[in-house]
């Protein structure tokens, strides 16, 4: 007779497994960076010297990071904010000087990250962080003409940003400022996508589309927008079910890879996935927690008369990330399956990303990875590093840092999703660049040869080169990430082992504005370590 204990674990075994089957195959790998980075990565942004900014808010309380001596701000000793060196696995505090907290950012065409608005005493600050040995942030105090809470950022391809939106602004502005720009610009859409109990339209997605106008969704709805004469070029249909999925319902969304781009008609698409059915934000401060959902939509924004085309994920999941990979997939991770945005709101944390396959066919693009051990709940953050892997911190559902007693402490750890392109299994088919050197300078429309080597055999028919725009990540939306496809020809040996393609970089600021991207060649859908380029 088997023992009793034997067969309680063999039936609970089997009771899990039917509860919760994978979703095709799972993937990928965790790895734990620090134990206690001293603060919560509310927001984050890898830079081109491969360290990442992150902060929280200044109202949290004190921090675990200590300031340095004499850098106190407000009888306040401690950081809250950090940077992050990924070559070295270390970190060091950096002085911001007001209240940072549900901010917004992007990268200048020089590098420097440009942070703007925040809470209270930031609420129309931008702040400055260059990225060199030894610099902190500087900040001008009235830098914006409006206060931005809840905005969303976007470079444009002249290399100023815009920033849209925010807590009751119903407008958007630019920066660096002008005898013309200096004021803000009326943008009805989001005072017609406003929720008065929830509003629903805070960090609305912003991209840039192909033909230099911004696709901007925000509640259940999205328009493209001429931001140049103040103009709604289109208006698309309401996303299927009409259920809201930015802010505080927080679904995610990205543009798809960029391909063919030296067709006459360029493609654009867009994703936008996860979120909480209307009303969720009401009845989770109520305490009830409606299940999230579990619908992607996808919408090709160049199409004359486009649609909305629904997918199912394998779990329901708000306030996840989307990170696109370099061999041009799409991670979902972080998040929880019921419950909202906002202080404590969220109830059962997702612990497995998903790998999301655009160039499969419907019904099998979604493969289920290996879960961390980590919920990452609200306030949780993750981005796309140089050498393949993704950062993810952060996690802070309490308006104080809170670490006993509470169902999901403040969260301090920082760890590394290895997705599967990384595994030891496919060294051999592995490019690793050669030239041009990482921090290259490249120019539009021109070719671009690129020497790598494999130590397995080469499939020339299976290469190509993709340039990622690093995101600034908060709220579960990756601000000013894209990724394109180059296109490639000549691929060829010029010794052992050793490779060049020549490719032909984007023709227009419209494609790729400029600024610095990480530059990977892909063998057979495992990408190499990626290179630092600035296009001009």
């Amino acid at each position: 007779m088997k023992h009793p204990t034997l067969i309680l674990s063999t039936f609970l075994l089997l009771l899990l497994l039917s509860v919760s089957p994978p979703a095709h195959a799972a993937g990928g790998k965790w790895q734990l960076l620090q134990q206690n980075i001293g603060i919560s990565a509310m927001h984050m942004q890898l830079l081109h010297n491969d360290r990442v900014v992150l902060f929280d808010r200044t109202d949290f309380g004190k921090s675990n990071l200590s300031l340095p001596d004499g850098k106190c701000v407000r009888n306040d000793c401690t950081a809250h904010s950090a940077e992050y060196d990924v070559t070295t696995n270390t970190f060091r505090p950096l002085t911001v000087l007001s209240d940072v907290w549900c901010s917004s950012g992007s990268v200048a065409p020089d590098g420097r990250l440009i942070q703007t608005g925040g809470f209270t005493s930031g609420e129309r600050r931008v702040r400055i962080f260059e990225p060199c040995t030894g610099c902190d942030w500087k900040e001008i105090e009235n830098g914006l003409a409006a206060r931005r809470w809840y905005a969303t950022d976007h470079i444009l391809p002249d290399g100023r940003q815009i920033i849209i939106g925010g807590r009751r602004q119903f407008n958007y502005e630019f920066y660096p400022k002008s005898a013309s720009t200096n004021k803000v610009f009326s943008l009805p859409f989001l005072s017609q996508t406003n929720d008065p109990d929830a509003e629903n339209n805070l960090y609305p997605f912003v991209f840039l589309n192909v033909d230099g106008n911004l696709f901007i969704f925000a509640n259940n709805r999205a328009i493209l927008f001429d931001y140049v004469n103040n103009n709604v070029v289109k208006t698309y249909p309401q996303i299927p079910g009409g259920d809201p999925r930015s802010y505080p319902s927080t679904g995610s969304a990205v543009l798809l890879p960029l391909k063919n781009l030296q067709a006459k008609s360029i493609e654009a698409e867009v994703l936008v996935c996860g979120g909480a059915p209307k009303g969720s934000y009401i009845m989770a401060t109520k305490g009830t927690f409606t299940g999230a959902l579990n619908t992607c939509g996808r919408i090709k924004i160049t199409d004359p008369n486009p649609q909305w085309i629904m997918e199912t994920m394998p779990q329901a999941r708000v306030m996840g990330d989307m990170i696109l990979l370099p061999d041009g997939t799409v991670l979902l991770i972080n998040g929880a399956s019921k419950g909202t945005a906002g202080w404590e709101l969220g109830r059962n944390p997702v612990l497995n990303p998903v790998v999301y396959r655009p160039d499969n066919a419907v019904g099998s693009r979604f493969e289920q990875q290996n879960p961390t051990t980590i919920p990452r709940m609200y306030h949780s953050t993750a981005v796309l590093l140089r050498d393949g892997r993704v950062l993810v911190g952060g996690s802070n559902p309490h308006p104080n840092y809170e670490f006993t007693n509470v169902l999901f402490p403040t969260e301090l750890r920082v760890e590394a999703f290895n997705p599967d392109y990384l595994d030891a299994k496919y060294a051999n088919v592995r490019p690793k660049i050669v030239s041009p050197k990482s921090q290259a300078k490249i120019n539009y429309g021109k070719k671009l040869t690129i020497r790598f080597s494999v130590t397995g055999v080469l499939a020339t028919n299976s290469v190509s080169v993709t340039m990622v725009a690093p995101s600034f990540t908060t709220h579960s939306f990756s601000m000013n990430h894209r990724s394109l496809v180059l296109a490639s020809e000549n691929v060829k040996s010029v010794g052992k082992s050793a490779y060049e393609v020549v490719v032909t970089t984007p023709d227009s600021g419209n494609l790729a504005p400029s600024g610095y991207y990480l530059l990977y060649v892909v063998h057979q859908q495992i990408p190499s370590d990626g290179i630092w380029v600035q296009i001009m």
